[in-house]
């Protein structure tokens, strides 16, 4: 099953770290709660999914 993170638009690859990487300037909480897999339903999460509007569309 897919986290949030997953999918959103935040999560990229950084190519420096050769990791996946949250682009959101996360406090040391929400920092926290990521690292150990705990952060359920991210306030900051965007669909990455570019066709989900042409499929609404439809």
């Amino acid at each position: 099953m897919l986290s949030n993170c997953d999918c959103c638009a935040n999560y990229v690859y950084d190519e420096e770290y050769e990791c996946y990487t949250c682009m959101v300037d996360l406090d040391e909480d929400e920092m926290a709660k990521f690292v150990t897999g705990a952060f359920q339903d991210c306030p900051y999460y965007r669909n990455g999914d570019e066709y989900n509007v042409v499929r609404h569309q439809m």
